[in-house]
C-alpha cells in the first residue's frame, strides 16, 4: 500500500485502485467535500506527475480521455483547489509523493494500461438522486429525469413557465461553465427541441444562470456529472457517426431535426412567448428581446 496523507486529502494506492479521500480541513472546497471519496481503477489512469510549486508541490493524476464523467462534464474548468485529481503536497512530504507516483507508474507499466481514450466510463459519477440549490434555482436528477425549480430571483420568463422537467431520453447534451466570481456561469440542458436555441442563460428555461455564490454554484457540476454518466458515451456517438459515414461513402452531416420539426419548434417557442406577453408576464422590451433571441437561434 502506497499512501500519502495531507491536509487537502489522502491518496492511497493498493495496486489496482487509487482511492482519493478529501480532507476535513475547512480550507478544502465545498465541492470536494460534497463529491466525497473517489475510487479510480488503474485502467482509468493515463499517468501521474509531481508539479513543483513555489513553497510546495502538487501531485496530479491524469485520467484517460472519456474515462471519467466528471472530467467530461467539467471539461477542465474546475478550479485547481476543487479538482479531486490534484493534491497539494507539503515540502517535507515530497519524498512520499514521489514514492506513491512511482508505485502507480510501475503498476501502469506492468499491467500495460493503454493511453488511448476509453470507450466507456470507468468511474460511476455521483450517486442519484442528487439535488443542488443554486443562485437561479434548484436542479435535481433522479436517474431518469431532470427537474428545475426556479428561485424567486429568477427571470420572470423562467418563473412563468413553472418547474421544468426534462426526460433523459430528450437530452442531447449538457453544457456547464462555472461561476468564476468575475463572470457568470451556467448549467444548460440541451434537448432535441432546443438544440438550435441561442437564448442567453438568464432567459433560457432550460438553463440555470449561475451568478451568486461561486462556492455553492460549483456544486451544479454534481448534477451535470450525474446526468452525463447516464447519457451515451461520446465514443458511442463517434462510432455511430463513423458507421454512417462508411455506409454512405462520406462523412455524415451533424444530427439535426428535420426541417419540418425545426419549423414546428420555432412556432411553438414563439407561441409560448406570445402567451407570456399577452398575460402580462413579459414587458414590451422583454418580449422583443426574447423573440429576437429565438429567431436568431433558428
Amino acid at each position: 500500500m502506497a499512501e500519502i496523507i495531507q491536509r487537502d486529502g489522502t491518496w492511497a494506492f493498493d495496486g489496482s485502485t487509487v482511492r482519493i479521500t478529501p480532507g476535513l480541513h475547512r480550507s478544502v472546497p465545498l465541492f470536494r467535500q460534497t463529491y466525497g471519496e473517489i475510487a479510480v481503477p488503474l485502467e482509468a489512469v493515463s499517468g501521474i506527475a509531481i508539479e513543483p510549486e513555489r513553497k510546495r508541490a502538487r501531485l496530479r493524476l491524469r485520467l484517460r480521455e472519456g474515462a471519467d464523467p466528471l472530467l467530461q462534464a467539467t471539461g477542465g474548468r474546475l478550479p485547481d483547489a476543487a479538482d479531486p485529481y490534484r493534491l497539494a503536497v507539503d515540502v517535507d512530504r515530497t519524498g512520499v509523493a514521489e514514492y506513491v507516483a512511482e508505485e502507480i507508474r510501475r503498476a501502469l507499466l506492468l499491467d500495460r494500461i493503454p493511453k488511448e481514450p476509453a470507450k466507456a466510463y470507468l468511474l460511476p459519477g455521483p450517486p442519484v438522486p442528487v439535488s443542488v440549490r443554486s443562485s437561479d434555482g434548484t436542479v435535481s436528477f433522479d436517474g431518469t429525469r431532470v427537474r428545475i425549480d426556479w428561485a424567486d430571483t429568477s427571470e420572470r420568463v423562467k418563473r412563468a413557465t413553472g418547474p421544468r422537467i426534462i426526460g433523459l431520453g430528450d437530452l442531447v447534451r449538457v453544457e456547464w461553465l462555472p461561476n468564476s466570481g468575475h463572470e457568470d456561469g451556467f448549467l444548460r440542458f440541451v434537448t432535441r427541441e432546443t438544440v438550435f436555441s441561442k437564448l442567453p442563460p438568464e432567459k433560457d428555461p432550460y438553463a440555470l444562470d449561475l451568478w451568486g455564490s461561486s462556492r455553492r454554484d460549483l456544486l451544479t457540476a454534481l448534477v451535470a456529472t450525474a446526468v452525463i454518466a447516464r447519457l451515451p458515451h461520446p465514443s458511442t456517438r463517434a462510432a455511430a457517426g463513423n458507421h454512417e459515414a462508411d455506409a454512405h461513402g462520406s462523412r455524415p452531416a451533424p444530427a439535426v431535426p428535420p426541417a419540418a420539426d425545426h419549423h414546428d419548434v420555432l412556432l411553438r417557442r414563439l407561441r409560448e412567448l406570445g402567451a407570456l406577453y399577452r398575460d402580462g408576464v413579459l414587458t414590451d422590451e422583454e418580449f422583443a428581446l426574447s423573440k429576437a433571441a429565438v429567431l436568431r437561434g433558428f
